[in-house]
């Protein structure tokens, strides 16, 4: 498992070579990739629950060392994927464009910055339901080796703030020595699990507010591009209706002209046979 993650920046580097005709293909090519392993992400998680989960089962010494293990080495391969995804998508983010691919692009990486956000937060969960079971086991370790322990005692010992000079006054005036012996050793190896947990779920909590910060950026680019869109139609069917408006004055004013023409028409028609008609009288007149 621990030779895979320097694979994982190979398709980043080979889409930041490329150009021209090839550049969308190659843009493609690294989501695709990039959502495959954001499948391999969510894959890992379910496996670190498994894995902590069993680790409360009574194993024995080899099982639970094997068990560690391999909880170590997903948990430090799902630490190293997590960086080279984030690092993957804001290269995308740096490519830039202009045009129809680039509204395509934007909303690619939109998609999945969305999805490693929701990668990130399944993995906070599963993490802080783990913790939560841890403590509720030390609990019931601490009440082994002393069951009249009140709830003070209690939260000591599993938020580790003197809890161990507790537990060790404890384990003196038990009278389950070998039980209390294994319930202390377990309840120092959560406390380690713990811190470990805490660990991971600050940087997740890190990566949750980097990752979120760009989505919201990037939710205000699409927006802009939905409004200059909208802006740009609403430009167009003015200026539509406009030509329309324009067309219909035209061809009433050609209308106009023509009724204008055939008026002076007929009114210079009138007077000439107004004007043949009294020129016909005086003559008649005259004989």
């Amino acid at each position: 498992m621990s030779s895979r993650p320097s694979a994982y920046t190979t398709p980043q580097q080979s889409y930041a070579g490329n150009g021209g005709g090839d550049d969308l293909s190659a843009f493609y090519a690294e989501i695709g990739s990039i959502q495959d392993d954001l499948k391999r992400y969510n894959d890992n998680v379910a496996a670190i629950a498994d894995l902590q989960t069993r680790s409360l089962n009574n194993l024995d010494d080899s099982a639970a060392q094997r068990n560690e293990q391999q909880l170590e080495q997903l948990a430090d391969e799902q630490s190293q994927l997590s960086g080279a995804l984030k690092r993957r998508i804001q290269a995308l983010e740096r490519q830039g464009g202009s045009g129809r691919d680039a509204q395509v692009k934007k909303q690619q990486i939109a998609l999945v910055k969305s999805r490693f956000v929701e990668a990130l937060q399944n993995y906070q969960q599963a993490e802080q339901q783990s913790r939560s079971r841890y403590r509720q086991r030390m609990e019931r370790q601490f009440k082994i080796v002393k069951p009249d322990a009140t709830p003070e005692e209690v939260r000591a010992v599993v938020s580790d703030e003197g809890g161990g000079q507790i537990f060790s006054q404890a384990l003196m005036s038990s009278n389950r020595y070998g039980d209390s012996r294994a319930a202390y050793r377990e309840v120092q190896a959560r406390h380690a699990d713990i811190k470990k947990i805490e660990k991971t779920l600050t940087e997740l909590a890190q990566l949750v507010q980097d990752m979120s910060l760009l989505v919201e950026q990037q939710d205000e680019q699409v927006n802009a591009i939905g409004t200059n869109a909208q802006d740009i139609d609403h430009n167009v069917e003015e200026g539509h209706k406009e030509v329309v408006t324009a067309v219909d004055h035209a061809r009433r004013a050609r209308k106009l002209r023509w009724i204008c023409f055939w008026i002076t028409v007929v009114v210079v028609i009138i007077i000439v046979v107004v004007v043949v008609v009294v020129v016909l009288q005086n003559m008649n007149h005259n004989k």
